[in-house]
């Protein structure tokens, strides 16, 4: 073994404190500095964090981002989400292999530059975009794709692809990135200004119970899709087993077609982690953890000098706000490329340095969370609200929206319309009134709530988007006259095939069945029995999957059957010889016929 490696990736795990829960970012460490997490360093981070080894490759080998081999010092990652492709993406992607001389999946034979594709990379409204190592590429095209190539041959550095940068932080010294925010919408919760400190001080001037009761009294739920009571979860946390508590803000947004926690992170950080100090001393929890989704890594160096500047100004630290006994920090932890740790349990293995596999509820984490201690997991624009809550009123609050959603939401509106971007509406708005304000109006299908919500048509345009209707986490993907929806569905099963984490049956092998079975129908080959076949097997996957992602994969296909039956209605025919028209006999038996040298005798000339 290289001893240079081996006294390097020691050194990392040492900064870590040879910590076996900080298996994840000593892996990110590691994969930084080499490219990726070979056998040898394997070994040597396991002999460093006293753990198995098997451990270590199990975590290497569960991420996208983390590899045991390189493939290339530079690694373009292309987003194949659907609204990606319905800009021009398929495109793009033959222009980076033509140009690169590799297909996907490969690098190129001097390892210097590899292509692959990923899954939905925050950047829809300005789509088809790509992650170039850790920079952003946003709106490609033919001629940009074979730019890049040709500016990476000749420099070799990610950074400078960033000819013009986007707007309000993306500009900012420790950003400098060309995505563009696209706020088209502002209002008065989530994307306003607010002096740091201030709704802190508020909260610090009350008892933790009188915080908690606030954040009840404003009914503000759970903005990451579920709408659980925020407050509640709270208070469950508070009345956990005594010790350490924790906050953690779920900052993974890998849902397709969602980037408005992106947008926050951004142009509005300090509200995010006010709302967290706030949840910190309202549950009793000295630390918390903000999981950012390693797609948004270009973020991080901008996010960790605004929690520099809390401390500095004693929002964060010994006695915040020279609250004495309220001592509290927050920590970012890297994500990786895994969708399935948006699920709040997944999320929490992830930071204890697991693979990201969800875990068997109950306990809940308000009772057994990070590190088997209780913990309040709330995503990003939650803990906006939550801060707002404390600065303006549970009153205030709770007069905006509808009498059973309180307050506003931040939607992410991407696909074919005018206006892609973010708006923060009321609760209880019209689906009709958005797609108005997005330009959309010639829509003929909506997705909401990303690949795990429902696809609506437009009789149901008048309803609304509150949590009891057309509930969303604040994904809308839009699709209008001559897109081909089945597409669109298999896109999304597609995501989701790839996505599980393949513990439990009904979601590892029961998504790979149902986009088989979409596809047959796709392909013109289906029968009026496959959509019966669709719907059992998808309503088996809900009932039967362990979480979260699981109960919710089979949407994609179970809603658009619902309200688009005609189009798969369209796509079947009655087989009238009774035989599976799917079914291929001559290749079926192709390779016997091989062996036995002679042609079958069931094939007729």
């Amino acid at each position: 073994m290289d001893e240079n490696l081996k006294t390097t990736i020691s050194n990392i795990c040492r900064e870590y404190g040879n910590d076996r829960t900080r298996l994840m970012d000593v892996a990110l460490s590691v994969q930084e500095r080499y490219g990726c997490v070979s056998d040898d360093a394997m070994d040597v981070i396991a002999s460093a964090l006293r753990t198995h080894r098997v451990e270590v490759a199990s975590l290497v080998s569960f991420y996208s981002f983390i590899k045991d081999k390189p493939n290339g010092r530079i690694v373009i990652r292309l987003c194949n989400s659907i609204i990606d492709r319905m800009q021009g993406m398929g495109h793009v992607a033959e222009v980076f292999q033509r140009e690169l001389g590799i297909r996907m999946g490969g690098h190129t034979a001097d390892g210097k530059i590899g292509l692959e594709w990923t899954s939905c990379i925050g950047m829809p409204d300005q789509a088809p975009a790509a992650l170039v190592d850790d920079v952003v590429c946003t709106r490609l095209s033919t001629d940009t794709a074979k730019q890049i190539v040709e500016d990476l041959r000749q420099h070799m550095d990610p950074k400078r692809l960033v000819k013009k940068l986007g707007d309000g932080n993306n500009a900012h010294d420790l950003v400098q990135a060309m995505v563009e925010n696209n706020i088209r919408l502002g209002g008065p919760a989530i994307l306003a200004p607010m002096k740091a400190g201030e709704a802190l001080t508020n909260a610090l001037g009350m008892s933790p119970a009188e915080v908690i009761r606030n954040v009840k009294n404003a009914r503000l739920r759970g903005r990451g899709g579920a709408g659980f009571p925020a407050g509640m979860k709270w208070e469950f946390t508070r009345a956990g087993a005594s010790g350490r508590r924790f906050i953690v803000c779920n900052a993974d947004e890998g849902e397709p077609g969602t980037f408005k926690d992106r947008v926050i992170l951004t142009e509005y950080p300090d509200n995010v982690f006010e709302g967290m100090t706030i949840g910190g001393y309202a549950i009793g929890a000295a630390e918390g953890i903000l999981y950012l989704r390693g797609e948004y890594s270009y973020l991080r160096a901008f996010l960790e000098s605004v929690l520099a500047a809390r401390r500095s100004r004693g929002l964060l630290g010994k006695s915040v706000c020279g609250k004495t006994g309220f001592d509290f920090d927050i920590r970012i932890q890297m994500g990786a490329g895994a969708y399935i740790c948006g699920e709040e349990t997944a999320l929490l293995s992830s930071c204890e340095g697991e693979r990201g596999d969800p875990k068997t509820r109950p306990p809940f984490p308000a009772q057994k969370g990070y590190l088997a201690c209780p913990t309040a997991v709330n995503n990003v624009e939650t803990y906006c609200c939550a801060a707002r809550i404390l600065e303006r009123g549970a009153a205030w609050f709770a007069g905006l929206g509808s009498e059973r959603s309180a307050g506003t939401k931040l939607l992410s509106i991407s696909g074919d319309l005018r206006r892609p971007g973010v708006y923060e509406v009321p609760l209880g708005i019209k689906l009709q009134d958005v797609l108005k304000l997005a330009g959309a109006e010639d829509a003929i299908a909506v997705q909401i709530g990303g690949a795990a919500g429902q696809m609506v048509g437009p009789a149901d345009f008048s309803r609304l988007i509150c949590f009891d209707d057309l509930a969303t986490g604040g994904s809308i993907m839009v699709f209008g006259p001559g897109r081909d929806l089945l597409e669109a569905v298999d896109a999304f099963m597609e995501f989701f095939v790839h996505e599980s984490c393949g513990y439990c049956t009904p979601c590892r092998a029961g998504n790979v069945l149902l986009r088989q079975g979409l596809q047959k129908i796709r392909h013109g080959k289906g029968e009026p029995l496959d959509l019966v076949y669709l719907k059992e097997l998808g309503e088996t996957i809900k009932i039967a999957s362990r979480c979260g992602l699981g109960q919710t994969a089979a949407n994609p296909v179970l809603t658009s059957l619902e309200k688009f039956r005609s189009v798969y209605e369209g796509r079947v025919t009655p087989a009238p010889d009774g035989l599976q028209p799917e079914f291929d006999l001559a290749a079926a038996v192709a390779e016997a016929s091989k062996i036995a040298g002679r042609k079958s005798v069931h094939l007729t000339e």
